[in-house]
């Protein structure tokens, strides 16, 4: 069976109940969950009956083991989990806005997951990403490493690619989580450089490359297969053998949140892909899932809401050791 290892992290989630704040006051309820985005991913892919691990850092608190139960209870493998004593996972806050899109607001310093790289445990961790048919990050992965640790990361990515594994980067930008744009930029580019699939948008690279057109920005990027989502529902793909265009169903429900609409695309197209479809049947995947998942409150929907699976070719897996 195809597999893939997502690394990145899990905090906790706050996210304000509904009818929870108070009019005219900035108080309310919240509700208490746990999310990230490759947590997302994995969750979802999960479901699409890809095997997936998921690659972090925990503490030894009641929250983590928390977290490791509600994962396990997806599918998702935690067998690359490291704990650490004393330590705790982040915390971060949403607030939405009439239209649903999201706010974030976070908590994550000293959290357990940002010493992934810096671990007694880390050669190991990061020789058994070789095992893996696909790995799966995303750059708020990324931000949360210092520069030593994200060498780390590559130098481990570019020694499993030699052996048939691919690496799959997820643009999600957020530049709360960087010093600056400029290093930023740097780290894209490292990125850019070593990946097989980039999953990008209008909406990461304009901000890191403001004015650019689209074929711009697409030309930054030297992957080999490039999925390059437009302010409006549509993704532009670039492949071996050639590019298409690529739009989404209309939508049949109202937005309710944006949460977790990218993270659901990688996970349908990466599955499609590793299931033997071709690009542009994984875009429209993408765009199935994302269009369900932002119909729903939350970043993980019900099981029940889950789009029916669609028949693909016959998947091709490496043959290595787990």
């Amino acid at each position: 069976m195809a597999s893939v290892a997502c690394i990145g992290e899990c905090m906790v989630e706050l996210r304000q109940a509904q009818g929870g704040a108070s009019a005219g006051q900035g108080g309310g309820l919240y509700s208490r969950g746990f999310g990230g985005d490759t947590l997302n991913t994995a969750v979802y892919l999960a479901r699409l009956e890809v095997k997936v691990d998921y690659l972090t850092a925990l503490g030894d608190d009641a929250l983590s083991d928390e977290m490791i139960a509600a994962w396990m209870s997806e599918g998702v493998g935690t067998r690359r989990v490291v704990r650490i004593a004393g330590k705790l996972p982040g915390l971060y806050m949403i607030q939405l806005d009439a239209k649903g899109e999201r706010q974030f607001f976070h908590w994550r310093d000293s959290a357990a997951a940002r010493q992934l790289m810096n671990l007694p445990e880390t050669d190991e961790l990061l020789n058994s990403l070789m095992s893996y048919d696909i790995v799966y990050l995303s750059a708020i992965t990324l931000s949360i490493y210092d520069a030593p640790g994200r060498e780390r990361l590559f130098a481990a990515i570019r020694r499993a690619r030699l052996l048939g594994t691919r690496f799959v980067f997820d643009t999600n930008f957020r530049a709360r989580g960087w010093p600056d744009r400029d290093i930023a930029r740097e780290v894209f580019a490292s990125a850019f450089a070593v990946a097989d699939i980039v999953l990008t948008s209008t909406e990461d690279l304009l901000a890191l490359y403001p004015g650019e057109s689209n074929d711009q920005l697409m030309a930054r990027i030297p992957a080999p297969e490039l999925v390059f989502r437009l302010a409006e529902p549509v993704s532009l793909l670039r492949f071996p053998g050639g590019t298409s265009e690529v739009s989404a169903e209309p939508m049949s429900k109202p937005v309710v949140d944006t949460t977790a609409a990218g993270d659901s695309f990688a996970a349908a197209y990466i599955a499609a892909r590793l299931a033997g479809s071709d690009p542009v049947e994984a875009a429209q995947a993408g765009h199935r899932l994302a269009s369900v998942v932002i119909c729903y409150p939350g970043a993980i929907i019900p099981g029940y809401a889950m789009p029916p699976k669609k028949r693909h070719r016959p998947p091709v897996s490496r043959q290595a050791t787990k």
